[in-house]
């Protein structure tokens, strides 16, 4: 088992920026990705950005590409969403997320409430 801690969300003026966490409770010695996903009201939920653990490569929805940026301290199990740039549209629970390949585990951190507003 494993247990993602989540922490960063809030309310922002739009053009601000947040960063968002995600800890995840123990190192993993295979093939994984972590990131983040996001839920709008009345919205399905759809993938922001994810890295791979053994590549490093990233992936981005298109429409924060150039805004947000994924990162990992593998050090601290933890993995970042910076977020710039801001947007009522990016206002969601933001959710982070855990893949490991060789098991096909998939975990969920708890949600983090993300408003941009006036």
């Amino acid at each position: 088992q494993v247990q993602l801690v989540e922490s960063g969300g809030g309310l922002v003026q739009p053009g601000g920026s947040l960063r968002l966490s995600c800890a995840k409770s123990r190192n993993i010695f295979s093939r994984y990705t972590m990131g983040w996903y996001r839920q709008a009201p009345g919205k399905e939920r759809e993938l922001v950005a994810r890295i791979d653990s053994a590549s490093g490569s990233t992936n981005y929805l298109d429409s924060v590409k150039g805004r947000f940026t994924i990162s990992r301290d593998n050090a601290n199990y933890t993995v970042y969403l910076q977020m710039n740039s801001l947007k009522p549209e990016d206002t969601a629970v933001y959710y982070c997320n855990l893949y490991i390949f060789t098991t096909r585990e998939d975990y969920w951190g708890q949600g983090t409430q993300v408003t941009v507003s006036s």
